[in-house]
């Protein structure tokens, strides 16, 4: 059970990293921009929330939490969110670096799982070894940032997670499957010692 809830959990990691990938690449700009005037929003709706429950608390209590700064602190990162929401694409190129060593890292993750499943000889470790050189490949690309212009670089970054999700997804359905069939070879293996057992009680 806990193994199909994490698969479960990674099928839904990999289709929303779907369907942000598609959104950058069709239109990166204005998905940037939409999303962080969202994040905006949430943060100023937090910041207010945290000053409110400081001026709530007694005195006493309340010099001994930070609360008001902290919801002034989100509050200032909230309102510059909204206003100024392009400046995030201004800085992109720094955002993608960051981006490529994420995913670099779990690209060298996702290498020793394959190197695990060919040592330990447990189920297909094909499509996994494509997540971990697709992971890397990507990775470095953009980290050496060939690109000329930053569209480019968007577009690469979109294309870039529609193919992680892709990959991703599909090696997660295998883990399911593989689980299922081991799954289903117990059934059939505890079915069989207990047509054994009653065997040898009848003949008892």
């Amino acid at each position: 059970m806990k193994k199909f809830l994490y698969n479960f959990k990674s099928l839904i990691y990999c289709l929303c990293e779907l369907a942000v990938g598609i959104l950058i690449f069709i239109d990166p700009i204005a998905f940037t921009s939409a999303i962080i005037t969202v994040i905006g929003i949430v943060l100023t709706v937090l910041g207010v929330l945290s000053v409110m429950n400081y001026f709530r608390l007694s005195p006493e209590v309340g010099a001994m939490t930070t609360s008001l700064a902290r919801g002034l602190i989100f509050i200032c990162g909230g309102v510059f969110c909204i206003v100024n929401p392009g400046w995030f694409a201004d800085v992109f190129p720094v955002l993608a670096i960051v981006y490529g060593i994420i995913i670099l890292v779990t690209g060298l993750i996702k290498l020793q799982w394959v190197v695990d499943i060919i040592r330990l000889k447990k189920g297909d470790w094909i499509v996994p070894a494509v997540g971990a050189a697709t992971s890397v490949i990507l990775a470095v690309v953009i980290l050496i940032n060939p690109f000329v212009s930053v569209e480019v670089m968007w577009a690469f970054v979109g294309a870039a997670m529609i193919v992680e999700a892709v990959i991703d997804g599909i090696s997660t359905f295998t883990k399911l499957r593989d689980n299922h069939s081991s799954g289903g070879s117990s059934s059939d293996a505890d079915s069989g010692t207990s047509d054994t057992e009653i065997q040898i009680t009848d003949a008892e």
